[in-house]
């Protein structure tokens, strides 16, 4: 389905300010569906004249659906619909006098044009399934009120708001909770789902005739209220905007819309939606976050208090053997402790492993006997990896790039290690590559018996369900080793 922008490009002639205002009001333009019990279509003339692209389309929540199928991408000539061509000459909202019918449903129109910038830019058609028409209670009077004006602001210039709208991620929907308000800020109309947020903050009686802002004072303390410009703003109706209130015992998001079908404001509508679940939840996967953090910055510490024990165990051994398997099972704790360290400052249980990457290397060398003369460089990049995965990896490389520096090169030597990281098709491949000197003679890795390779064979093969191979590096570098490492991503 093509999008608004390629629809706009290829067949109109709007500017990139006119696109923008369209995407705004189609931000917006579920309240004003559910607030008419109709769907709505975007319909941008042809810069040929010849028609309207349909751009959007909106569904009510509130009402059956008018509109089987999706209109958007398609084409209605000139001259086909009559109302959508006397909306975009006269610049005024175009009501159908009887209903036409549309695969077995009765449909009454209703085209709306878009102003910006003093000119119609598009149409907004609004459809009415009219087999979802009730008896009209005063809910659905203050809802077709409200929709009637917004439609006015709309062939004004008026709506959306050029200023600022909401972003809020828990924005309320009409279902949610409804107050209409005058200029002054009083109630005309709250809707059942509103009265009842107002009843659960301890106001009994009927919003009606009420002072919202007022009420809204007596009933929530001002350490839970946002600053008082943001609520006389808000609930007196006066900007479009939003703000979070709370008591101690719910929270409740409104937003206001004023309501200004001849330019001058009427009044506003309130939505209104009780997040105090939700804020709830928030709070419980605050603590839930905070506490994993928690766990991993212990095990770091402990870890590192292990590799300190070890370290000071390797100082007083005598045995050159015994000294040097002590100092790789230090580097073995420190890669897992690097890791725990990562996710102590992560949100999720997630790790960037470029970073873990780059440490590990930087700690191989610093604790060789070729120090700072050997150099790891990392090309590409290894991405997001689970942190049961970055556990496993990070031992992998450890032995790997411990074994490159052990095994690869002699005191006085220099020499650069590649570690390189590709993700492709959905698996992760590795190759670290130095420039030492190479594998012994008759190396064959099922038959060695070296503790590291045994170490990487089984983490790489058993564990991480991937593949190992050793082979000597690629020409035209006279020497040196190679290890692949294939592995299924998370």
């Amino acid at each position: 389905m093509p999008t608004l922008d390629e629809l706009a490009a290829a067949h109109t002639d709007l500017d990139a300010a006119d696109v923008d205002w369209l995407h705004r009001l189609m931000a917006d333009w579920q309240v004003i569906a559910d607030l008419a019990f109709a769907d709505l279509v975007l319909w941008m003339p042809d810069h040929a004249g010849k028609g309207y692209w349909a751009g959007g389309q909106m569904r009510p929540t509130t009402a059956p659906t008018a509109l089987l199928d999706d209109v958007v991408g398609t084409f209605v000539a000139t001259g086909r619909r009559p109302e959508l061509d006397q909306a975009m000459a006269t610049g005024e909202v175009v009501r159908q006098g009887d209903g036409t019918t549309r695969n077995d449903v009765p449909v009454r129109l209703e085209v709306i044009p878009v102003l910006h910038r003093e000119r119609v830019i598009a149409l907004v058609a609004r459809n009415t399934n009219l087999l979802g028409v009730r008896t009209t209670s005063r809910l659905e009077l203050a809802y077709l009120q409200t929709a009637a004006d917004l439609a006015q602001m709309i062939s004004k210039g008026h709506f959306p708001s050029p200023g600022e709208r909401s972003d809020h991620a828990d924005t309320p929907r009409v279902g949610d909770g409804f107050v209409r308000v005058s200029a002054k800020g009083v109630v005309s109309y709250a809707s059942p789902n509103a009265q009842s947020i107002y009843r659960r903050l301890g106001h009994t009686g009927d919003l009606a005739g009420r002072v919202l802002v007022d009420l809204t004072r007596q009933l929530i303390p001002p350490r839970r209220r946002p600053d008082e410009e943001t609520l006389s703003a808000v609930l007196g109706g006066h900007q479009n905007k939003d703000a979070e209130i709370g008591s101690d015992g719910l929270v409740l998001v409104a937003r206001a819309i004023p309501l200004r079908p001849a330019g001058e404001r009427i009044g506003a509508l309130i939505l209104m939606r009780d997040v105090t679940d939700i804020r709830r939840r928030d709070r419980e996967l605050v603590t839930k976050d905070a506490t994993i953090r928690e766990i991993h910055h212990r095990v770091k510490n402990n870890l590192q208090t292990v590799a300190a024990l070890l370290r000071l165990q390797a100082r007083r051994m005598g045995t050159p053997d015994a000294k040097a398997a002590l100092e790789e099972a230090v580097r073995r704790v420190g890669s897992i402790a690097i890791v725990h360290e990562i996710l102590s400052q992560a949100v999720e249980e997630y790790v960037e492993f470029d970073e873990v990457a780059d440490r590990l290397g930087r700690m191989v060398t610093e604790v060789s006997a070729v120090g700072e003369r050997v150099v790891v460089r990392r090309s590409g990049t290894f991405g997001v990896v689970s942190s049961e995965t970055a556990t496993k990896l990070a031992m992998v490389l450890t032995e790997v790039l411990q074994n490159a520096v052990e095994h690869g090169y002699r005191a006085g030597d220099s020499g650069r290690i590649t570690l390189e990281a590709q993700r492709l098709v959905g698996r992760l491949h590795v190759t670290v590559e130095d420039d030492g000197h190479g594998l012994p003679e008759g190396f064959d890795l099922d038959s060695s018996i070296n503790l590291g390779l045994s170490i990487v064979r089984t983490l790489v093969e058993s564990e991480l369900d991937g593949q190992l191979h050793l082979g000597p590096a690629r020409p035209p570098a006279p020497s040196g080793t190679r290890v692949q490492v294939d592995l299924p991503l998370d």
